[in-house]
């Protein structure tokens, strides 16, 4: 039996970044569409987003 490791800071995908900020997951495409909300890059063909980079974005929306 193998086990595999999971880091401990992973990236997040496009559906965990909808549930973090409770919104549609076509809102976070519009977004990226129109170069607004968190930054994302492409891994693959699948975005991904560094929870760190959704956070300071988060906090800068509050400002």
């Amino acid at each position: 039996m193998t086990t595999t490791t999971i880091p401990a800071k992973r990236l997040w995908g496009i559906n965990d970044v909808s549930l973090y900020l409770d919104i549609p997951v076509g809102t976070l495409y519009q977004w990226r569409y129109h170069r607004t909300g968190p930054r994302a890059f492409k891994v693959g063909r699948h975005l991904r987003y560094d929870p760190a980079d959704v956070q300071t974005w988060l906090h800068e929306q509050a400002a």
